[in-house]
């Protein structure tokens, strides 16, 4: 997908091969370095967004890619024949092909694993030839079921870096041949061979030791940790197959006078096709015929449905709540305002810098020391004259215990503790990647429509005139509005039936297209609908219900009139309901130390009048989607680390833009595919859960990390000094993933805050 911005070009490759974030940087300072080319490599979604001048080709920038080691192509373009249905399996089946390798390898060295490791620790397994069983269980999984750390490491290794890949593949290697050349050339291949279990400091030639447990284990658990997060990763695209799944999947075309039923991408600019009360508007277009109330608030925020009639502009995907529509098509495909905020998303997403692994980090420091100092030990021993046996022994020792199992352990296992508590609370969390930004968010922007409030119209009040019952009112205009499809009168309806319980049926019922309903209901002749309605049969309202009107309208509020038996007798309020928790939500988020911004398509006196009742200070409204994502940016560019929280397709590009999304599980698939986390509940408080949880973990990662490290670096002076056997590093590997294991298991622990 390439495209031409003042006078450069832009693509975007798709990047295969890259393990770790630290592979990402390395492509990105590869092409920076090429003239006139500036690129940015997202390791989360596999991508790279590159900008080159003309004289640059885009084979050019490929083989750049694969000369620094990976793969590159130019990624299929996301489908524009919305709603089809056609191929929507084919993205899940992809996904699914490309894991089952991984998921293959994993299987292959768990099973494979678990009984080296028994045999090695548990003395009664230790049978004669134990250890040539031993041999033909773990060489499958050094070789194959590691081989993606190989590959990687002998690429890293061309281009003079380390990683874990790195640590990863010497340790296992080291391990493994070690054990080979005890078991054919040492002592450790006779019969009856048992390992010596004790604490015991004392120098050893090494000839009896194997350490295959060392090398099958850390494989098995480090390609668990990746299989679990490359399953994550998978989802990158799910939020623009959501967005682009949100279209009508069939549409009736108006050809030769009949109504002919054909797939939405059979449709073509000039088509003239029929929108039904309750069907999705297939693409943009014009209305040409009949009028309705359009509810468009998953695209525009806008939580009252939008009046449309002849020559107003509708938006694909949006819902017809009224009447019969004909619409002539003015855009399709890719060019409709759906597809456009795909491409919002995908650039949101692409354009968000990928957190980079605390064990990359530490591993680029660390693995070349661990080499460093295994080569000067050998060197020392040999320089002392203790033999070239006891030399190796004690180097090998290094790379042995300098290779942390606990390491594979600590992030996946406080990742899966964490998560699991969350689900169990309702919050879900992506993957570590997460995480890391919890720590730092400091402005957290909030979706009005279904996150502060409930994304519902709701009746909130009811004036009446002197004298008149409002129970009254509720029954007669509620059965009216009973009978009406528009989502206003469905919630007086709703709002009616609710306090007077069965409301009666209305006779002689008719809707007046933009102004209301008229019927007769138990014997009255009732209006309800706009002032204007009322004027029409020379009606007005009373001094005192002209003020609630002009107050409930200048709250942002829906004010509609209701009249019977020739005189003005009510005037019902009508708007979306803010949650009765989402006070308490902006509290505890200020108690966390974030700032609250409301942000939404609304009009400006709804928005201010719901942050006024919920807390909120700050509110920017009446934007469009693609205005929520500059906003974010703009936020971004002050210096703030922001967290977005939504439920909406319009919010979809925003949250993928925040340096934390946070979707509402009630919104639309779009939202929750485009954040980061998830609040099942759709409750604002769980937010702040949200994101205590994910810093609690993050600090449990953050902790276990230090210690699967540092039970490694304390053993690795005895290693270096030739005085560790194969007692004690089994000892400190099996100690640490016991500490790491169990130091994450305390986040099950975790409390959300008492409502």
């Amino acid at each position: 997908m390439t495209t031409i911005t003042s006078g450069a070009a832009q693509v975007e490759l798709a990047i295969g091969g890259m393990t770790c974030a630290s592979c990402a940087a390395r492509i990105e300072k590869k092409l920076n370095r090429m003239d006139g080319v500036e690129a940015t490599v997202n390791y989360s979604t596999e991508k790279a967004k590159v900008t080159f001048d003309a004289d640059i080709s885009v084979a050019d920038l490929i083989a750049t890619v694969e000369a620094t080691g990976y793969t590159a192509q130019e990624p299929t373009p996301p489908r524009t024949d919305v709603g089809t249905g056609s191929g929507s399996g084919g993205e899940e089946d992809d996904g699914a092909e490309e894991l089952r390798p991984l998921r293959q390898r994993l299987i292959t060295s768990v099973v494979l694993s678990v009984p080296v490791i028994a045999m090695a620790m548990v003395p009664a397994l230790q049978i004669d030839y134990w250890q040539w069983l031993s041999l033909t269980l773990a060489a499958p999984v050094v070789t194959y079921a590691a081989w993606p750390f190989h590959r990687a490491a002998w690429t890293n290794a061309k281009h003079g870096a380390a990683t874990m890949d790195t640590l990863i593949s010497v340790g296992t290697t080291a391990a493994f041949l070690w054990s080979l050349w005890a078991l054919f050339f040492g002592t450790a291949g006779t019969p009856g061979m048992t390992h010596a279990f004790e604490f015991t400091i004392a120098r050893t030639d090494g000839a009896g030791n194997i350490y295959l447990e060392a090398a099958a284990g850390v494989t098995a658990f480090i390609l668990a940790g990746r299989y679990f997060e490359a399953r994550s990763k998978r989802k990158a695209g799910a939020a623009l197959k959501a967005l682009l799944e949100l279209g009508a999947k069939e549409v009736t075309v108006l050809r030769g006078g009949r109504e002919v039923t054909v797939p939405t991408s059979d449709l073509q600019v000039g088509d003239r096709f029929l929108v039904r009360p309750g069907e999705k508007i297939a693409t943009d277009g014009t209305v040409v015929e009949g009028s309705s109330a359009v509810d468009a608030s998953m695209l525009t925020g806008e939580s009252v449905p939008v009046e449309v009639s002849v020559g107003d502009s509708v938006t694909g995907a949006t819902l017809n709540a009224g009447g019969r529509l004909v619409v002539e098509a003015t855009r399709i495909g890719a060019d409709t305002q759906l597809a456009r905020m795909a491409r919002l998303v995908e650039d949101a997403q692409n354009g968000k810098a990928a957190a980079q692994r605390l064990a990359d980090k530490i591993s680029a420091v660390f693995v070349p020391i661990v080499i460093g100092l295994a080569l000067a030990t050998l060197g020392f021993w040999l320089g002392t004259g203790s033999g070239l046996a006891a030399a190796f022994t004690a180097a090998v020792a290094v790379l042995i215990i300098a290779c942390p199992c606990a390491l594979g352990l600590a992030t996946p296992t406080a990742l899966m503790v964490g998560t699991g508590r969350g689900a169990q609370l309702g919050i879900l969390i992506k993957g570590p990647e997460v995480l890391e930004t919890t720590r730092k968010v400091d402005t957290i922007v909030l979706d009005k429509t279904g996150t502060v409030t409930t994304g519902r119209m709701t009746l909130l009040k009811v004036h009446t005139a002197e004298g008149v019952a409002e129970n009254d009112v509720l029954r007669l205009a509620g059965a009216l509005e009973h009978a009406s499809e528009h989502p206003i009168a469905q919630a007086v309806a709703a709002g009616a039936s609710a306090r007077v319980g069965a409301l009666p049926t209305p006779e002689d019922f008719a809707n007046v297209p933009g102004l209301g309903v008229q019927g007769v209901v138990d014997g009255h002749a009732v209006l309800v609908g706009r002032e204007k309605l009322l004027a029409e049969w020379a009606m007005a309202l009373p001094a005192h219900l002209e003020r609630a009107k002009a107050e409930a309208e200048a709250a942002g509020r829906t004010a509609i009139a209701v009249a019977w038996d020739g005189e003005a007798r009510a005037v019902l309020e009508v708007a979306d309901a803010v949650k009765d928790t989402s006070a308490e939500a902006i509290r505890r988020l200020r108690a966390l130390g974030l700032t609250p911004i409301l942000l939404t398509g609304d009009n400006k006196a709804v928005a201010e009048s719901v942050a006024a009742e919920v807390g909120i200070d700050e509110v920017i409204a009446e934007v469009m989607p693609q205005d929520k994502v500059d906003v974010v940016k703009r936020l971004q560019a002050e210096g703030r680390s922001v967290a977005m929280v939504g439920d909406g397709v319009n919010d979809a590009a925003a949250l993928a833009q925040a340096d934390l999304g946070l979707a509402m599980g009630t919104g639309t698939d779009a939202a929750i595919e485009a954040g980061d986390l998830t609040l099942v509940r759709g409750d604002l408080r769980a937010a702040a859960d949200a994101i205590r949880l994910a810093r609690k973990t993050l600090g449990t990662i953050r902790s276990n990390l230090f210690w699967a490290f540092a039970y490694n670096v304390g053993a690795l002076p005895l290693a270096a000094a030739g005085l560790l056997n194969p007692m004690i590093a089994g000892a400190a590997m099996a100690f640490s993933s016991v500490f790491v294991v169990g130091n994450s298991l305390r986040l099950r622990g975790f409390r959300a805050a008492a409502n």
